[in-house]
C-alpha cells in the first residue's frame, strides 16, 4: 500500500483546510485509513479513522477535533479527505495518513508522507 497526503498549506485561524490522501494498492491489505498529525516537541497524535472495506464508512475522531474535523471518503478515486474547519493554532502541525488492518485504525501497516498544515495570523 503506498499513500500520498496533500493539501497543507497556510491558513488563518478560524479558517479551513481540506487534505487529501490518496492510497493505491489493493484494498484488500487494509481496511481504514487513519489521519495523524505531530507538532514540533509533540507526540504524534491520532486525528481520526474512516473504514474502506465499511459500507457506512463509520468514522472516529479524536476529542480534540470533534465537530471541526470531518473524514470522508471517495473509493472511487482511492481518496479520503480531511475536511479541517475552524482551526485553530493548535491545529498546526504535520498529517500524515496511515493505512490500518482493522477498521478502528489500531494497526497500522503503511504511512504516506507528510503535508504540513500552518495556523497563522
Amino acid at each position: 500500500v503506498q499513500l500520498q497526503a496533500s493539501g497543507g498549506g497556510l491558513v488563518q485561524p478560524g479558517g479551513s483546510l481540506r487534505l487529501s490522501c490518496v492510497h493505491s494498492g489493493s484494498t484488500l491489505d487494509f481496511n481504514a485509513i487513519a489521519w495523524f498529525r505531530q507538532a514540533p516537541g509533540k507526540e504524534r497524535e491520532r486525528v481520526g479513522c474512516i473504514s474502506i472495506s465499511s459500507s457506512d464508512g463509520r468514522t472516529n475522531y479524536a476529542d480534540s477535533v470533534k465537530g471541526r474535523f470531518t473524514i470522508s471518503r471517495d473509493n472511487a478515486k482511492n481518496t479520503v479527505y480531511l475536511q479541517m474547519n475552524s482551526l485553530k493554532v493548535e491545529d498546526m502541525a504535520v498529517y500524515y495518513c496511515s493505512a490500518a488492518i482493522d477498521s478502528q485504525c489500531r494497526v497500522l501497516s503503511a504511512w504516506g508522507q507528510g503535508t504540513q498544515v500552518t495556523v497563522s495570523s
